[in-house]
């Protein structure tokens, strides 16, 4: 057991200690990832990186750094998400910002990133693409496809304009210029076939699950990012139904699922009609994670 020093005033507290002390308190308190949790804390605090606390690790903080600290701790401990007490967080290779106006960006969302790039030609050789981005959030599907798949025409939606704000910021900051931005609903504004390829996270989860999740979920991520209706298949219905209108022939729709969907999304697919290809990708976990389709006609 770490027995933390005696006063917060001591010399004693220093970062190595502070660190000791942060992470055995979080594990009782149930914080997952604990030792991650206060290393992150830790430097956000001190305005450095989790190298430079090991490099310093004997050196004490100050009064007012533990002070700072100390409200990092507070507000982890009421289970506010770490992505949103350091205002970022990482994303496939881009550090962007996040709010709780917007989803905390996952590591499961990689996969869907995964099957476009595979799908999308490298090289344009005068064959430039429209992809559109439904349900943008904080831009990091489309940003981080731009950055692989340069000389394409990208479209990026959301119906809040607060995530729309953030999805700017994040391209401004990450230097990727071009995309075209809208407070749209889903595919509501678009023409008939003319798109190359619709992808989207869109919100998955049944209402009455939500407030069952975690409290950094339930209470904190954007209640409307989260809300999929009574099956959790509201949104995906809406998109499966307008796609093949405004998909050209040989268009892709890729769309993020609940773990548990793969069946029920791929039966809507199946029943619009005018899709083949339609494959269920898996995550990391080994969850069904993706539905991916090539719309043949419309």
């Amino acid at each position: 057991m770490v027995t933390p020093p005696q006063s917060p005033s001591s010399p004693d507290w220093t970062v190595l200690k502070i660190l000791q002390w942060t992470t055995q308190y979080f594990e009782s308190h149930g914080i997952d990832s604990p030792r991650l949790t206060a290393e992150l804390l830790l430097a956000h605090a001190l305005g450095t990186t989790r190298l430079t606390l090991y490099l310093q690790h004997d050196q004490p903080l100050s009064a007012s750094e533990r002070a700072a600290f100390k409200h990092l701790i507070q507000r982890r401990l009421r289970r506010e998400p770490v992505a949103y007490i350091l205002g970022k967080k990482g994303f496939w290779n881009l550090d962007l910002d996040v709010s709780p106006e917007v989803l905390v960006p996952r590591a499961d969302t990689e996969t869907l990133v995964e099957t476009a790039l595979e799908v999308i030609p490298a090289r344009t050789d005068g064959s430039c693409w429209t992809i559109l981005d439904a349900g943008t959030g904080s831009g990091a599907i489309v940003l981080s496809i731009a950055s692989e798949r340069k000389g394409h025409r990208y479209i990026a939606t959301d119906r809040s304009m607060a995530a729309l704000r953030m999805a700017r910021k994040n391209a401004e900051k990450v230097g990727i210029d071009g995309v075209l931005w809208g407070c749209v609903d889903w595919l509501d504004a678009f023409g008939f076939r003319s798109l190359d390829m619709v992808v989207s996270n869109p919100p998955y989860i049944p209402s009455a699950d939500i407030d069952r999740l975690e409290p950094e979920v339930s209470r904190y991520e954007p209640r409307p990012a989260l809300d999929g209706g009574r099956d959790g298949l509201d949104a995906i219905r809406k998109i499966v139904a307008d796609a093949p209108r405004v998909l050209r022939p040989s268009g892709w729709l890729i769309l993020e699922i609940g773990w548990n969907q793969g069946g029920a999304v791929q039966a809507l697919i199946e029943a619009a009609g005018c899709f083949e290809d339609i494959r269920i990708r898996k995550d990391l976990g080994g969850m069904d994670r993706v539905v991916v389709a090539r719309c043949v006609r419309a």
